[in-house]
């Protein structure tokens, strides 16, 4: 007998064609009849099966049988009550329905199978199927799904292919459309592509046929369960102690800051540690695409932008949200990353009150910062001339802090830079701190020197005015390994 997670109407399930044994209660094959001694020598030894087909074999004889049991899952649970069922009494569930169902299809399993069996089921049940231990390994940045058959992860900056599979097209499209129809989001054949996110923050990206040739692909950007801090990332080797007071600094005398970098450098994570030192006092309001900042105050209010229903009518978008945000009474504003015409209004924000706020965009250097902002105003349609557009900038932010991710797949920061303001038509920066390279070592690894270049920076003025200690030795030129 079952408990109450069992469906009370749920129909008997008839007995299904038998299944051979995996281990042990299989009988033995029939052997061959005998033939001539030359002809086994000439075309059986070149048949003889591998021990690799032998595994696959088998992996595919329990994939049926898995493929079998979830069905049968699926008839027996009572879905709705699962949503308060806790995770204990969900196994005890699982593993007493499945033990009837390989009684019934007379399958012989060892220990070790039927634990793994009942895990996948589990996954399949509540989680993401085959990507439940890929998500749990804190050992594993992205996780990258090519097609049903290709699952490769990223560990320390390189990519490696994982035996992670899925059954087939269908399967990898059911855990993309659970995904995605948790936040409220849809893909389809209208809607091909996504990007939504999981319950921890995790960034996602999906997209399908027609426009995924080779049939569904998934992306997901993990994020630590525990938030990167500034120490951390000193700890890592991205910054310097003297960096990261700069930046602890910036946030404190509530100076506008742009985190400039290119995909995968490490921009909302960075944004992440610095937010740690926000006034827990202060409002903050957040906006992105699809909500992944970890912001640790309690004061903070997150929005989301929301894509067109099937009518093509609906869509939310960042400039919605900034231009609503400024309602909303914030203290600062912090918008995931700028990438189209939303600029202009976070640059209107930054120069009319709301000290302190944050952004990202994608750029390799912090000069094409400026310039990829420059052209993101102009998405508005309004016929600004160059000369106001940089005006604005360099009156809204103060601050460019550039990261890269290098070849050997470490994220680093590789300056962090003032705007002095304007000389004719060009925007001055000047750089406080720098990583410059020395070359690359037989291994691989990127060899270079973090580096204070010796300027005293403008802002330490408003430093000291807003109280944050920083002592003057600070600035000192000062070089120092990476």
């Amino acid at each position: 007998m079952f408990s109450k997670y069992k469906k009370s109407s749920a129909p008997t399930p008839g007995k299904a064609p038998e299944l051979t044994a995996i281990n042990g209660g299989a009988a033995p094959a029939p052997q061959p009849p005998q033939v001539e001694r030359k002809a086994v020598q000439v075309a059986k030894k070149p048949a003889q099966p591998a021990p690799v087909d032998k595994e696959k074999k088998r992996k595919e004889r329990l994939g049926e049988i898995k493929l079998e049991l979830h069905k049968r899952l699926l008839d027996n649970l009572n879905l709705a009550a699962l949503e308060t069922a806790s995770e204990s009494d969900l196994k005890s569930e699982i593993v007493a329905i499945s033990t009837e169902a390989l009684e019934e299809m007379a399958v012989v399993l060892n220990r070790e199978e039927r634990q793994q069996l009942n895990q996948d089921l589990y996954d399949e049940v509540t989680g993401l199927g085959p990507l439940e231990p890929l998500l749990a390994d804190p050992t594993i940045n992205d996780i990258l799904v090519n097609s049903h058959q290709k699952v490769y992860v990223e560990r320390f900056g390189v990519l490696e292919r994982t035996p992670v599979r899925f059954r087939d097209e269908r399967h990898l499209l059911r855990i993309i459309d659970k995904i995605v129809s948790r936040v409220g989001r849809r893909i389809d054949e209208s809607q091909p592509w996504v990007d939504a996110r999981l319950a921890d923050g995790s960034r996602v990206n999906a997209i399908i046929r027609p426009c995924s040739v080779d049939g569904p692909s998934l992306s997901i950007r993990k994020f630590s369960k525990s938030p990167y801090t500034l120490d951390r990332l000193i700890e890592v080797g991205s910054l310097t102690p003297k960096a990261a007071r700069i930046l602890q600094g910036l946030v404190e005398a509530r100076l506008n800051v742009l985190i400039s970098g290119g995909t995968g450098s490490g921009k909302t994570t960075l944004l992440n540690a610095m937010s740690c030192y926000i006034d827990h006092t202060q409002r903050i309001v957040t906006i992105e695409d699809a909500a992944e900042l970890q912001l640790q105050q309690e004061h903070v209010v997150r929005l989301e932008t929301r894509p067109s229903n099937a009518e093509g009518t609906g869509s939310v978008t960042q400039r919605d949200l900034v231009r609503n945000a400024l309602r909303m009474r914030p203290d600062r504003i912090i918008v995931g990353e700028v990438r189209g015409s939303e600029c202009f209004d976070m640059l209107q924000a930054m120069n009319t009150g709301h000290d302190g706020s944050m952004t990202t965009v994608h750029a390799n250097t912090a000069r094409d910062a400026l310039g990829r902002l420059e052209q993101m105003v102009t998405m508005i349609g309004a016929d600004l001339p160059a000369k106001t557009i940089r005006s604005q900038i360099a009156a809204g932010i103060q601050c460019v802090v550039q990261l890269n991710r290098l070849s050997d797949g470490r994220r680093r920061v590789m300056s962090i830079s003032e705007i002095t303001g304007m000389e004719n038509d060009v925007i001055t920066m000047q750089d406080i701190f720098v990583f410059r390279r020395r070359g690359k070592s037989e291994t691989g690894e990127i060899l270079g020197d973090y580096t204070m270049t010796g300027i005293r920076p403008k802002f330490a003025e408003a430093l000291a005015s807003a109280g944050v200690d920083m002592d003057p030795s600070n600035f000192k030129r000062e070089e120092a390994t990476s």
